[in-house]
């Protein structure tokens, strides 16, 4: 597989948990910078460039043709993220990431709650649906996770997040739920619900705040 290509910024205060982008289908690493800043611009950013060449740009993992998720595709291609998160991790010697993923980055993002629990401190997914069809038994203690859909996001079925968001709570997640009324773009809606919630849970959380 390809190499991982990414960027890593640091912020100005390295106690609190990085945040780990990972982009929508045909984008790169360079996407969700202004997110992050807008999130929380104290903290260091680790934004990672998917490996599969797609639509002008990339994407996480690969679809089969009628758009469904190809399981095996996406577990293997997680395996091979969450070394190279480790590895980051070491050598920069941060916590555990806070992932920011939208649409294609936000189900890889689900996809490393899932298969690697303790690798992540929390994720912010917009637009996500779950990556896989079987439940796995993973055991995360509360990690703090919030879920934004889009009531009029035509690139979703309807409960694809309520979905995922039961799966991650059966796991163990700390999960908050919200369905705006947007479509599959984030919103500003979406930027002040996400910026409340990390500022209320996860700073409070790594110490940053509270």
């Amino acid at each position: 597989m390809s190499k991982i290509l990414h960027l890593f910024a640091a912020g100005a205060d390295p106690v609190c948990s990085p945040l780990l982008l990972l982009h929508g289908t045909g984008g790169t690493e360079l996407d969700l910078l202004p997110l992050a800043r807008d999130l929380s611009p104290e903290r260091s950013i680790l934004s990672v460039r998917g490996t599969v060449a797609i639509d002008g740009g990339f994407a996480f993992f690969h679809r089969h043709p009628d758009r469904t998720v190809d399981e095996a595709d996406i577990t293997e291609r997680a395996s091979i993220l969450a070394n190279f998160l480790e590895t980051r991790s070491s050598h920069h010697r941060f916590a555990a990431p806070i992932a920011v993923g939208f649409s294609n980055g936000a189900i890889m993002a689900a996809a490393l709650l899932l298969t690697r629990p303790s690798l992540l401190g929390g994720a912010i997914l917009f637009r996500p649906l779950s990556p896989l069809s079987k439940e796995l038994p993973a055991q995360m203690h509360a990690t703090p996770v919030l879920i934004i859909d889009g009531q009029n996001d035509t690139r979703r079925s309807r409960g694809d997040g309520l979905r995922l968001a039961e799966s991650l709570r059966r796991a163990g997640a700390a999960v908050t739920h919200h369905v705006l009324h947007a479509g599959h773009a984030i919103t500003s809606e979406d930027r002040q619900v996400a910026r409340q919630w990390l500022a209320k849970t996860v700073q409070t959380q790594d110490g940053s705040a509270g």
